[in-house]
């Protein structure tokens, strides 16, 4: 039996043009969801996942709707291989019920990984470059030390509270209790 596989990332999307492939395909019992490829619980891929047997495949219309990384696909298409279920991509045209299917999908498999080696140097020699010019990634302090240090100088007058001390130096005590883990200690009394 043919069992596929639809995802959208959105609720806004839909999965029409998902599913028509999979129909055309031949499917005889199509999955349909709206969740993040980001999650690891979906729902409806596990439910296709439990409904499949021995000898059956799983269809999807492209491997990104399986899974989000390589790794994730390759675990999903190793768990269906030892339950003895294929799995088809009708846009890669990847089918590993044959051989070669499998190598294709190695292979295919293989070249993700390599080309995601390859963005993870070019980022990282990205950002050592930008250290370099003396530039400095990430969000800027929502704290400065003058405020800090005002902060700090309430904080010793006992009769004020951290939510206080917070509202006078325009930040929330979240914040305050980030860069003063021991202002916890004043709001207990």
């Amino acid at each position: 039996m043919l069992v596929g596989y639809a995802r959208v990332s959105t609720v806004d999307q839909g999965t029409a043009l998902q599913v028509d492939a999979l129909t055309r395909a031949g499917c005889d019992r199509i999955f349909e969801e709206k969740a993040s490829g980001a999650q690891r619980d979906r729902p409806e891929l596990i439910a296709a996942l439990d409904f499949m047997r021995s000898g059956d495949t799983l269809v999807c219309w492209k491997l990104d709707r399986v899974a989000r990384s390589l790794k994730q696909l390759i675990e999903t298409v190793e768990d269906l291989e030892g339950r003895g279920i294929g799995f088809k991509s009708l846009t890669e045209q990847i089918d590993t019920t044959s051989a070669g299917g499998k190598l294709v999908f190695h292979i295919f498999g293989a070249l993700a990984e390599f080309e995601r080696s390859l963005i993870r140097s070019r980022t990282i020699a990205g950002l050592d470059s930008a250290r370099a010019r003396g530039r400095v990634g990430g969000r800027p302090k929502s704290l400065d030390d003058e405020k800090l240090a005002v902060a700090k100088t309430l904080l010793a007058n006992s009769d004020m509270t951290v939510a206080a001390v917070a509202k006078q130096i325009g930040t929330s005590a979240a914040t305050l209790y980030r860069y003063l883990p021991a202002a916890r200690a004043v709001t207990v009394r």
